[in-house]
């Protein structure tokens, strides 16, 4: 479905109600319709937004018990431009608790299904948003991407996730994860749908000081799709991992259709001394970052408060009763990196490596216009066998995107094919703020898929 094909709030609202049971996509669901502009880019288009974004008067739980009663004061800044350039907010999306997960299994509400199979997982953190836009009953839907959390949920649902350039949208009013690495995106159909969608949502806001000043382009007015030329780099270090034979063939299917069109494949390989340092290397700084970020949620500034004989007894009993033990794990490890005597050997040496890696990776931009690779090594897989490879020691094929968050490139996932009728998808990311290139090369891409505007429709 194209965003000005969009149907209407109470219809989209009807059918998230319908397709609840099924999908459990969702914590909560607008009744009634709030006031928006007349005009505007995105009139009458129904979003849904990711609940760790702050909403006036609405419920916005991050997927956490410790923030199950939270209502904000105030919009963050991607909600007004919303509702200025005319759009509707119908409802809000599951994720992994605070964030934290790649599964969507950790939410308060319970696990997110995929339409394509209601026995697997939708991905994670952002899995609620990609699943209203696969479905089909929604045109737009926000996220958030700390470590691939739109881009690998889309490659499991089968739709297109943009994580544009760090500080390209606005945070003022996300909940945070990883300050360093969080950042605003969104799930779209098609690429059309996603190059107006970043006219609407990027620019500078003075309340978020590192969002940019970089101007923003009328990226749908100057979307082209001739390949003619343009320089591909194809992630051999990733695509060399992955087993899964239809997924290869996809891909390279895929290549020879870019030449057809007149690209320029360049192979692209990571050193394999950083291979292995990319998970080690998040989990460090996220989770320290995490920890210090979500310091509030004590019962006394923010969240649910628990009964306690001191200050101290009250923050205690109200973290343990509102964060799952998976979060308290982060929350442990986190603190552990932050301890004084332990920053040096693990905090700030991650953080020195991910410079290392970040000027590792540009080096492998420095002659092409992009990066493409298979976004995610296997098709989504089942509920009941997943696990969240954050804790665990993971593949570069699985672990690649979260450069995209290193380096702060942008970076979108878009799909490519079907293996027993569930979807997969490659990853194409530029250099920063070159997001008119990106949707560009995705616009070629997306005509050798074929793929633009694929939903899985689900009902109760």
């Amino acid at each position: 479905m194209k965003i000005h094909e969009q149907k209407s709030f109470q219809e989209a609202r009807d059918q998230l109600k319908e397709s609840q049971a099924a999908l459990n996509a969702l914590v909560s669901i607008y009744e009634e319709k709030e006031p928006s502009k007349s005009e505007g880019k995105l009139v009458g288009v129904p979003v849904v937004l990711k609940d760790n974004i702050n909403t006036k008067g609405h419920l916005t739980t991050a997927s956490s018990k410790i923030l199950e009663n939270y209502v904000p004061v105030y919009d963050a800044t991607i909600v007004k431009k919303l509702k200025e350039a005319g759009a509707s907010i119908v409802a809000k999306a599951s994720m992994d608790e605070l964030g934290m997960g790649g599964t969507n299994r950790n939410a308060l509400t319970g696990p997110v299904h995929n339409p394509y199979d209601l026995e697997r997982i939708s991905g994670g953190s952002s899995g609620g948003s990609a699943v209203v836009v696969a479905s089909g009953i929604v045109p737009l839907s926000i996220g958030t991407d700390t470590g691939d959390s739109i881009r690998k949920p889309a490659a499991y649902t089968g739709v297109i996730g943009v994580k544009p350039t760090y500080g390209r949208i606005s945070r003022y009013g996300i909940i945070p994860y990883a300050s360093s690495l969080d950042t605003v995106g969104y799930f779209t159909t098609n690429v059309a749908d996603a190059a107006l969608a970043l006219e609407v949502l990027a620019g500078r806001d003075d309340h978020d000081m590192t969002s940019s000043y970089e101007e923003v382009l009328e990226y749908s007015q100057l979307l082209n799709a001739d390949l003619e030329g343009k320089r591909i780099g194809i992630f051999k270090t990733v695509n060399e991992e992955v087993k899964d034979p239809i997924i290869k063939e996809g891909f390279e299917r895929l290549e020879e259709k870019l030449r057809a069109k007149g690209a320029i494949l360049v192979e692209k390989r990571m050193p394999e001394q950083y291979m292995n340092l990319i998970a080690p290397v998040y989990r460090t700084i996220a989770n320290a970052e995490a920890t210090a970020n979500h310091s509030n949620l004590d019962g006394i500034r923010f969240g649910r408060r628990e009964n306690g004989e001191s200050v101290d007894a009250v923050m205690t009993n109200s973290r343990t009763a509102g964060f799952s033990s998976y979060v308290r794990a982060r929350f442990v490890i986190g603190s552990y990196s932050l301890f004084e005597e332990n920053q040096d050997k693990l905090f700030r040496k991650a953080q020195k490596i991910r410079r290392l890696l970040v000027n590792t990776y540009a080096d492998l931009f420095k002659d092409i216009d992009g990066l493409l690779a298979i976004a995610a090594p296997t098709i989504a897989p089942k509920i009941k066998e997943s696990s969240d490879l954050r804790f665990q020691e993971a593949s570069f094929a699985e672990d690649h995107m979260q450069l995209g968050n290193f380096s702060g490139y942008p970076s979108m996932t878009l799909p490519l094919g079907f293996e027993d009728g569930l979807p997969f998808a490659v990853n194409l990311t530029c250099r920063p703020f070159e997001e008119e290139t990106m949707f560009d090369l995705a616009a070629g891409i997306e005509e050798c898929t074929g793929l633009a505007g694929q939903v899985k429709e689900v009902r109760a």
